[in-house]
């Protein structure tokens, strides 16, 4: 990646870190006719069955379709967009006009899978208990949704004009296939155009173990490309009893060995640099450190090798590759005729799949051949736009002031490596702040803080005030 200028970084930092609210005193608290009003439909979404087993996508996008046809938005601004057994939303809440282009506010509708004999409680039954709300989607992600569609319907009732047009894309496979927002950008591309993306699936923001004090929040910029490959070596095999030099157990292995011993180039981009000089500041062991010398220094290999050695950092520096799956032989009395392995890969930001496949195939060996497993989407980071930031930290500094806030960078994928690749810049803003230790997305009893649900009201509404409201 190119080089980023220092200054610009610590620019960006000194930004982020110490940015006080600009219009956050006028949102004020949520009042409890808005919280009731998002705990129904909390409760609401909660119920239907998302899952792939559960199939009630298409159920509950018509519900949400329904609450803002209540609110008189117009059946034309609205596309209920079947595919296969499950679906997606578009709504348009129009603007005047007098301010750029619209900005697409993001969410996912489904939810991966949760056996009821595994829960404690009914999974499909939103539960307050013990200061949280128990739920599969609970977090990921039906609390984004469910306060950022409660906020444009409270905004719709007050008569709030927007400058720009703000649109709803509730997509309905992002747990699984992610085909929907595929589906979205190509067929629907008029809805899709848009000065950048809002997405309540990433971002978000730590609280401290010990006392719940907040610690720090990451504006997602960015996302690492999700791709796996196959290595495959044939031989024409034989009986065990007459071994032969070539043998394709042993040649993949030596290929995997090969892989294993090269790492990808040190890499860098806005987003990590100011992500580092941020984190770096927290921690006063070795890893910070490195941060910060990574921070002052792009590229610095002293650094470089500090933060590659841990499993939570390596992958903020470089492309990272490795063998998951393995398959081998036909039988225990017979040379083998094929070995195979799946390598799986997270690919910095900004670097094509292809390449990554020739440096594979480079390293294997012209014996050994590699093929890309399926057709893995692509995206660069998306730029630190000021006035994009300037509003996250007035959103996340209304409910808590002064946390310190920096752009961060994804391992993992959501529907916005679709459309930054799409070309559409795109900024993960999750309004939860949670406990690690509280986090089961995924898992079993999943929930979400009370408190991290209602203060969401009050981070969307300001959010998109500040985004599309008159000055």
């Amino acid at each position: 990646m190119t080089p980023v200028a220092p200054v610009f970084v610590v620019a960006a930092v000194l930004v982020l870190a110490g940015l006080s609210p600009v219009r956050a005193q006028s949102a004020g608290a949520a009042d409890s006719a808005p919280r009731a009003e998002a705990r129904e439909i909390y409760r609401r979404a909660i119920g239907f069955n998302t899952s792939v087993s559960g199939g009630q996508v298409p159920q509950f996008a018509a519900y949400v379709q329904g609450l803002f046809q209540a609110v008189g938005i117009p059946d034309a601004d609205m596309v209920l967009v079947p595919h296969e057994r499950t679906a997606a939303l578009l709504v348009r809440y129009r603007g005047d006009g007098s301010g750029a282009r619209p900005i697409l506010l993001m969410a996912h509708m489904d939810v991966v899978e949760a056996r009821r004999e595994d829960w404690q409680r009914d999974p499909f039954t939103l539960v307050e208990e013990n200061g949280f709300f128990y739920g599969r989607g609970t977090a990921d992600m039906k609390s984004g949704l469910v306060t950022m569609v409660a906020t444009l319907l409270r905004l719709r009732r007050e008569g709030f004009t927007p400058t720009r047009d703000l649109v709803l894309v509730l997509t309905g496979d992002e747990e699984t296939s992610g085909l929907t927002i595929q589906q979205l950008l190509r067929d629907h591309r008029d809805w899709m155009n848009a000065d950048f993306a809002l997405n309540a699936d990433a971002g978000g923001g730590t609280l401290r173990e010990s006392d719940g004090a907040p610690l720090i929040y990451g504006v997602q910029t960015a996302e690492k490309t999700y791709a796996s490959f196959r290595l495959t070596v044939r031989n024409p095999g034989g009986h065990s009893s007459a071994p032969r030099a070539a043998n394709a157990i042993y040649d993949l292995a030596d290929a995997l060995r090969r892989v294993h011993a090269y790492q990808f180039p040190v890499m860098w981009n806005a987003t990590t640099v100011a992500n580092f000089a941020v984190f770096g500041t927290q921690r006063q062991d070795m890893l910070g450190a490195a941060m910060r010398r990574f921070a002052q220094r792009p590229g610095d290999r002293a650094a470089a090798v500090t933060l590659s050695a841990s499993p939570f950092y390596v992958g903020q520096v470089r492309t990272t590759c490795i063998p998951t799956l393995l398959e081998g032989g036909h039988a225990e009395n017979a040379l083998p005729q094929s070995a195979v392995a799946t390598i799986n890969c997270r690919i910095f930001p900004g670097v094509a799949v292809a390449d990554v496949q020739a440096q594979l195939q480079r390293l294997a060996g012209a014996g050994v051949p590699v093929t890309v497993i399926d057709t893995p989407s692509w995206s660069d980071a998306s730029p630190l736009r000021d006035d994009v930031l300037r509003a996250v930290a007035a959103a996340v500094h209304a409910s808590y002031p002064g946390v310190p806030i920096t752009p961060s960078m994804s391992s993992g994928a959501t529907d916005g490596l679709f459309v930054r690749g799409a070309g559409v810049p795109t900024y993960g803003v999750s309004e939860i702040l949670m406990k690690d230790s509280d986090d089961f997305s995924h898992g079993l009893n999943e929930r979400v803080p009370v408190t991290a649900f209602y203060n969401g009201l009050t981070h969307w509404r300001v959010l998109l005030t500040e985004l599309a409201g008159r000055r």
